[in-house]
């Protein structure tokens, strides 16, 4: 693992976000200079889903990994405005699996996902949130979907995600177990993926790629990860 490479990129998150979003919120303060200062509590893991060669779902010229850092960057915005400790893993268009260099296997995809999961061995972490944009043949299928860890934690957290998701969106989507899927195997904190709405969906869609949408999406996760830590 090439620690120092990770920690760059984690150090320059809040100057690339300050930079790119300073129109978007004016009010938010700089990100303290020091990685100690950053780790003295633990924070809540933003997974951007996807990256650089890997685009995720699509359609047409839309991505599913500009959807993600677009909220992504949004949520962790918000979080920081609130005072809960939060870091992205992804502040730009490119594949995290570059950054796995300790990992022998062939498949871009697995080094991909291990990298994910070890960010969160390496800083103290609350909790995982990884964010993504989820795709269906049937059009007419729309509404967030959370899927948990199979751990008490992780689904009383989704549970509260879903519900203030489907407050949002008019929907009435369940929550489902995420066992199938790799990070939420193996990360050891409570951990969610939460697909934001169906690409495929004409109403999702223009949601999804709404700057005000993107910022309402981010906002209603925000205060849904804030009341579930005002539980603990």
């Amino acid at each position: 693992m090439n620690q120092m490479r990770i920690f760059h990129r984690l150090l320059l998150t809040s100057i690339l976000i300050f930079i790119s979003c300073h129109t978007w919120s004016s009010s938010v303060a700089a990100e303290p200079a020091s990685m100690n200062e950053v780790f003295t509590h633990p924070v809540i893991v933003i997974d951007v889903g996807h990256g650089g060669i890997d685009g995720g779902t699509s359609h047409e010229n839309i991505l599913e990994k500009n959807i993600n850092l677009e909220i992504g960057t949004r949520l962790y915005l918000l979080l920081q405005k609130q005072g809960i400790h939060a870091v992205l893993n992804r502040t730009g268009d490119y594949a995290l699996s570059e950054d796995n260099h300790w990992l022998n296997n062939k498949s871009r995809h697995r080094r991909d996902l291990a990298q994910r999961r070890q960010l969160t061995e390496e800083i103290p972490t609350e909790m995982l949130v990884s964010l993504h944009v989820n795709w269906n043949k049937n059009r007419s299928r729309r509404g967030p979907v959370v899927l948990y860890k199979e751990e008490g934690r992780s689904i009383m957290l989704a549970n509260i995600i879903q519900n203030a998701l489907n407050k949002h969106y008019g929907t009435h989507m369940e929550m489902q177990s995420g066992k199938p899927f790799y990070l939420l195997r193996r990360v050891n904190q409570p951990a969610v993926i939460i697909e934001t709405g169906f690409i495929s969906n004409s109403v999702d869609r223009r949601m999804l790629c709404d700057p005000k949408e993107q910022t309402a999406i981010a906002s209603t996760i925000a205060g849904a990860l804030q009341y579930y830590l005002s539980l603990l």
